[in-house]
């Protein structure tokens, strides 16, 4: 069963199908026959400067995290052979701290039934019972709703190119996480050094999505890139960029 048949979730198709092609009417004077990308990439960064709220609050729990690890690494030291003690330790210290563990997930999360959208958006071939348009429009010589297994020549090209601007994102994302690892951790530790290229799953899942939907991933790694520098910039200050948290007064 086709769950976006269900009538609510319907409901919002037909809300994104609706606001992607009035965007792209919009930017049609500006973008021509490239408007439905270029409306796929405004979307984005509307979704985006929606969640900078959720992003500010991120980064700040990111900092809080990384004040509270020297204690939570004399825990581990302490506890280290008593797992269950260790387990209760270390859930106080959060509560005690009011800090998160799973503060990071959360934009991810709320970034998810956007993609899920935009990803169905280019596969129903209708919409609330009219044709999808939108499945027809263009990206120099593919369609927004093929991939790279069907794109042919030279419209693969396309595909490339974004998934070279992916593979840098998720390059510099990588570089900035080994960078910024938590103070008391081992960044070469084998299982720190696999979870460091886990930003380049995106260009993996990108590689079997229709093109709209790799163009929402290739705009909102490269936002998340750039925004997370600023707000760290903003609420670290300028020494904690080194990865030493420094508070700055607000």
């Amino acid at each position: 069963m086709d769950p976006f048949t269900f009538a609510p979730i319907a409901a919002l198709l037909q809300f994104v199908y609706s606001l992607v092609s009035g965007l792209a009417a919009l930017v049609t004077p500006l973008a021509g026959a490239a408007a439905a990308a270029l409306a796929i990439i405004v979307l984005t960064l509307i979704v985006r400067t929606l969640l900078i709220p959720v992003s500010i609050s991120q980064v700040k729990a990111e900092w809080h995290r990384r004040r509270i690890a020297p204690k939570l690494k004399a825990l581990q030291d302490k506890y280290k052979k008593k797992p269950q003690v260790l387990q209760e330790k270390t859930m106080a210290l959060y509560k005690a701290e009011k800090v998160s563990p799973f503060g990071g997930f959360l934009p991810t999360l709320l970034q998810a039934p956007v993609v899920s959208l935009v990803y169905a958006l280019f596969l129903h071939p209708t919409i609330a019972g009219e044709p999808n348009t939108l499945l027809t429009a263009q990206l120099g010589p593919v369609t927004l709703g093929s991939s790279i297994v069907n794109s042919g020549w030279p419209g693969v090209l396309v595909f490339l190119a974004i998934f070279v601007v992916m593979g840098v994102v998720a390059w510099l994302s990588r570089r900035t996480a080994l960078r910024l690892a938590l103070p008391g951790t081992d960044a070469t530790a084998p299982l720190a050094r696999v979870l460091s290229w886990l930003p380049f799953l995106s260009v993996v899942f990108a590689a079997f999505v229709p093109l709209a939907a790799a163009l929402y991933l290739a705009t909102t790694t490269a936002w998340t890139l750039i925004e997370r520098a600023l707000l760290r910039r903003r609420y670290w200050g300028e020494t904690g960029l080194t990865g030493v948290p420094v508070p700055v007064a607000r």
